[in-house]
């Protein structure tokens, strides 16, 4: 698996947050690394909106975007089929990145 990189994470952070906004949803910031010591994903919930924090350094690309989908769903509060139609539609905007991505996103 590819390792992932600071400058893939920029790309996703703004496909996923257009992505996310073009649904009506509220776009997340994202950041790394989180400020937990051994997480490998932390939110915090502002007024209007979240934090997702996503380790990078050392992980596989396809678990660094699973975290960063996973928290657009989470800051968002979605669940059951609202949650999966996102999901897939952040994922089909991953995919876009580039042809490992959309690749990899099959093994997650």
């Amino acid at each position: 698996m590819e390792p992932a990189s600071t400058l893939q994470f920029a790309a996703a952070a703004r496909a996923l947050g257009a992505e996310a906004r073009k649904r009506g949803l509220i776009a997340p910031g994202f950041r790394s690394p989180p400020r937990l010591a051994g997480a490998s994903r932390t939110i915090r919930r502002r007024p209007g909106g979240a934090v997702i924090a996503v380790r990078v350094k050392g992980r596989p690309w396809a678990a660094v975007l699973a975290d960063m989908i996973e928290g657009v769903i989470v800051a968002n509060r979605l669940a059951g089929p609202a949650a999966d139609q996102t999901r897939t539609g952040l994922w089909a905007a991953a995919g876009e990145l580039s042809p490992s991505v959309a690749s990899e996103a099959r093994v997650a």
